[in-house]
């Protein structure tokens, strides 16, 4: 917000435009009158210091009301006379009391003081008026000091023409103090509005705010009432257009920070694609404590109707609420007009938002494609970028060329179904330099009581740590653009990226332990009963049965169900705000019943899941492989009966000579003894965690089965 600009110092130096010239004037007069007494504010009358003859109790009563009537004229607009004087309040800028000269007539004196509240009512509303004038005030206080400004002048008609009558030898002080009558009340409603609003030096929403609540404690006085509800209308025409600027374009039009909305222009809505944490949506516009109180119930809906209009401008869509002579704010009434001008600009900027990002930005196709890779319901594209990228995938996070790993995504994208999807270009991909359990620790809203210092403490993760390799820290991104980042922000990407982490380790540890179980088929022609290989066969069934069981569950039981149930939510969604709400929503279930926010069950999970790539790697290295000829080599090849009778006998000797290796056998026993225990305190815990969360029952029954077998 720009800086006030100040008021020129001549507005504040030259005596005729501060209402006060009366009293300076007179004080320059008698500086410069030789060995006069200095002049002073405190008790000043044009009859000090004139003798005898001027003091008014010498006069006959006649006389003296005469002369007090003039007197009066001009204290009710804030000029001294000769018999009655000002004096200031020490300490309170604009507060002034009136006095009169003791040797009056006493009962003109009675009368004389009756009058004086409204004089004095009227010099603290003249001097708000001008002290509340100036740029820095505000808006409102502006529309209000123009308001009471008017008012002022029905005022000083009203002493014009008691005047008059007064000239004309009609106006008694009896007459005046009964024309006083009707400005009485009305002028010291005020004077006790604006000395509150002096005292706490109001502004913008506070000033409305104490406009309807001194109109509301004058129920039983309909005039007056009246007339602060007519103050509150002039008042509030300044911050009704702010409010119209904003609910009908979207823009903040608040030179002096009166409005209830701030705008942080800090934060820029690219930080929904680069920070996690970012506060784009929530804090760049946001509301402020002082909320005017007939707007306190709407206040919400007021905000979000500019910030969805602030959305489309910043699409370079620009679009504004059709106005008509019945949606104008025109004032804050008791009919509640402006509720309903409100509710209409909401609808109509919510209805336009999500048409333009359903319809221009296919927000359904972005999701429906963080589906396909992310959640890996594109089968055929992992397969084949895990079978290109194995090479690379196998090496270390830091020695990993993310570059070529594009290009692999890109040949593997280009050689499937999914070239098919106008959407796949958007996807990148990187490598994370942490495992997924360490990842976790270094969200904290997720949730979960993950605590960096508990794992720490235990030896899960430290030998996956330590060889790690691009397959346990793979990961696939997506380019989001403006708007759409306002739902699919980076925190909802990241929540992505870990359930895409989860399933493409399992699909990996899957695939190894597919190679055990196909090197130990070439053992089908030899008697293996009673050996380890027989074992070695059992356990990777085991294994497999378990990892296919996780990923049936990881995709059929939780993914696809979410999804589609999102997906029919979507569908019926009124703003963004809701589908923001469906979309977190459903990220956030998705975690949760991916055991990603468990984790004492996801730690038991990844160290079943290292046991079994342990186990396969094992597997591929103690058993020799068996290189079955394929029909294309058959063809080429045409070997004699003796030669293929060789053959097999050197291939039963070879497999005889490894089924019954030592270090082979030992190691087989060793990992059916630590995958079966690790199995069996799997299951408890399934089980117990099942009662708190009934959807970890489908889980517990696919791995339960597994151990039952066992």
């Amino acid at each position: 917000m720009d800086p006030a600009p100040a008021t020129p110092r001549w507005n504040l130096e030259r005596p005729y435009l501060t209402g006060r010239f009366h009293q300076e004037a007179k004080v320059s007069l008698a500086a410069q009158t030789p060995g006069s007494k200095p002049f002073s504010l405190d008790s000043f009358s044009r009859g000090a210091g004139g003798g005898a003859g001027s003091v008014i109790g010498s006069y006959a009563v006649s006389v003296q009301e005469l002369l007090v009537i003039d007197d009066l004229l001009s204290a009710l607009v804030g000029i001294e006379g000769r018999y009655i004087s000002i004096k200031r309040v020490r300490g309170k800028d604009g507060y002034v009391v009136f006095q009169i000269d003791s040797s009056m007539d006493l009962a003109l004196q009675e009368l004389t003081r009756r009058i004086f509240p409204l004089c004095e009512d009227f010099v603290l509303v003249s001097q708000f008026v001008e002290s509340r004038s100036h740029f820095k005030n505000g808006l409102v206080n502006h529309a209000l000091a123009a308001a009471l400004r008017a008012f002022l002048l029905d005022y000083q008609a009203m002493v014009a023409q008691l005047e008059h009558q007064f000239r004309l030898g009609r106006l008694s002080v009896q007459g005046l103090w009964f024309f006083c009558q009707r400005m009485m009340s009305s002028l010291n409603a005020l004077a006790v509005l604006i000395e509150k609003a002096m005292s706490n030096d109001t502004s913008g929403s506070a000033t409305l705010n104490l406009l309807q609540s001194q109109a509301k404690a004058m129920a039983g006085d309909s005039a007056v009432r009246s007339l602060l509800e007519k103050m509150t209308e002039c008042a509030s025409a300044a911050y009704l257009r702010m409010l119209e600027r904003w609910v009908y374009e979207g823009v903040i039009d608040d030179p002096y920070g009166e409005f209830f909305i701030a705008e942080n222009k800090s934060l820029q809505k690219e930080s929904l694609t680069q920070d996690y944490d970012a506060q784009y949506w929530k804090q760049r516009y946001s509301l402020k404590d002082g909320i005017p109180s007939f707007l306190n119930n709407v206040a919400a809906t007021i905000l979000t109707t500019g910030k969805y209009l602030n959305v489309m401008r910043e699409c370079g869509h620009n679009v504004q609420v059709s106005l008509s002579e019945n949606s104008k704010l025109m004032s804050f009434s008791s009919n509640h007009q402006y509720l309903e001008c409100i509710k209409s600009a909401y609808d109509f900027a919510s209805g336009e938002l999500l048409t333009l990002m359903k319809d221009k930005y296919d927000l359904i196709g972005k999701l429906r494609s963080l589906k396909r890779y992310l959640l890996l319901d594109q089968g055929d594209f992992l397969v084949h970028f895990m079978d290109i990228a194995r090479e690379e995938l196998t090496k270390k996070p830091e020695e990993i060329s993310v570059e070529k790993l594009q290009s692999l995504v890109d040949i593997a994208l280009r050689s499937t179904a999914a070239a098919s999807d106008p959407s796949h270009e958007d996807l990148t991909c990187c490598v994370e330099r942490s495992s997924l359990l360490k990842k976790l620790t270094t969200l904290k809203d997720l949730g979960c009581a993950y605590s960096s210092d508990k794992f720490a403490a235990t030896d899960v993760d430290q030998p996956m740590t330590l060889s790690m390799t691009g397959l346990e820290t793979f990961c696939l991104g997506y380019k989001i653009p403006w708007p759409l980042s306002l739902v699919i922000s980076r925190k909802a990407l990241t929540k992505y990226q870990l359930i895409f982490r989860l399933l493409f380790h399992c699909k990996h540890v899957s695939r190894q332990l597919c190679q055990a179980w196909q090197i130990q088929q070439g053992f089908r022609s030899v008697k293996i009963l009673g050996t380890p290989i027989l074992r070695s066969s059992i356990l990777c069934r085991s294994m497999l049965k378990f990892v296919n069981s996780l990923l049936h569950y990881l995709t059929f039981e939780v993914l696809e169900p979410n999804w589609h149930s999102m997906h029919d939510s979507l569908q019926k969604a009124k703003s963004i705000d809701e589908v923001i709400q469906i979309h977190d929503f459903f990220l956030q279930k998705c975690l949760k019943e991916c055991l990603l926010l468990l984790p004492e069950l996801l730690v038991k999970v990844e160290k079943l899941k290292s046991l079994c790539l342990q186990y396969a790697t094992s597997i591929q290295l103690l058993i020799p492989s068996i290189e079955v000829a394929t029909p294309e080599r058959r063809s080429k090849s045409v070997m004699s009966k003796s030669s293929r009778i060789k053959k097999a006998q050197e291939r039963d000797q070879q497999l005889k000579l490894a089924s019954e290796n030592v270090v082979m056998s030992k190691s087989i026993l060793k990992f059916e003894a630590e995958f079966n225990s690790e199995l069996q305190s799997l299951a408890p815990t399934l089980s117990n965690s099942s009662q708190a969360e009934p959807y970890l029952t489908h889980l517990a029954q696919c791995i339960l089965g597994v151990g039952i077998d066992q």
